[in-house]
């Protein structure tokens, strides 16, 4: 299958780096500065190992990712890519300083294995960072199905339907209210050091018409200091496992 035939199963790796992504990366190093060992967990083509390189290039960057092609890109901007689930991480405990999920945990099988399982592999007092859809965002971007065939492409308000009638639509993909997505850190020995909703980088249309873009980045990223930010693109959980007791 080429990329774009597994959009529905996989979601779209990252192909290029631009503003959104640049943001992101902000974000992240906000809350650490991605020293020693660090997991992009569903790394696909490596865009984002190779963004941590840049700023630290003495970081040891690993990767899990599902697909062998895709694996085999990130490979060249990591000192190791595993090929895997994020369910059953091939990495021991307490092994990283810093885990990524970057708009992954909505693609895999089981989301609360997911999470217990960055929450094993995570260093006492490592934080995991995690970027998924947020469920009141006005459009579904991962497609739906249709008389069973596969629709790629954004959707409107599909994610505002009862989940009944949306998970028909969309159950290839999930998405996650604020409530729900702190749930499946429930009994985990982690706390939660943040959790936000953004908007995204609308580099398309900033590169059409750069003014109207500029424009909408500034309003959107004003409104995620506001209730606004319910209608965010995706959220933004920051969460640190527990320390050693002493």
């Amino acid at each position: 299958m080429s990329y774009s035939d597994k959009a529905a199963e996989r979601g779209e790796p990252g192909y290029v780096w631009r503003s959104g992504q640049d943001r992101r990366l902000a974000m992240i190093q906000q809350w650490s500065d991605l020293n020693g060992r660090v997991l992009d967990n569903g790394c696909g083509l490596g865009t984002y190992l190779e963004a941590f390189g840049r700023t630290n290039p003495a970081a040891e960057r690993f990767g899990l990712e599902i697909e062998f092609d895709r694996a085999m890109v990130a490979l060249k901007h990591a000192d190791g890519i595993a090929l895997g689930v994020g369910e059953f991480l091939p990495f021991a405990d307490n092994s990283f300083d810093a885990i990524l999920s970057n708009e992954v945990i909505e693609h895999v099988a089981d989301d609360r294995a997911y999470v217990t399982e960055m929450v094993r592999v995570s260093k006492p007092a490592g934080r995991m960072f995690i970027f998924c859809p947020n469920r009141w965002y006005p459009v579904e971007q991962h497609g739906i199905y249709w008389r069973g065939d596969y629709k790629f492409g954004n959707i409107p308000l599909v994610n505002y339907l009862p989940d009944s009638l949306r998970n028909r639509l969309a159950p290839h993909v999930r998405t996650y209210t604020p409530a729900t997505l702190r749930a499946l850190f429930d009994d985990l020995p982690v706390r939660v050091l943040h959790h936000g909703r953004i908007f995204g980088g609308y580099d398309n249309i900033a590169h059409r018409w750069p003014r109207t873009g500029s424009f909408i980045r500034r309003s959107l990223y004003s409104a995620e200091q506001s209730p606004l930010s319910a209608f965010g693109l995706s959220h933004f959980l920051v969460v640190e496992k527990a320390p050693k007791a002493t």
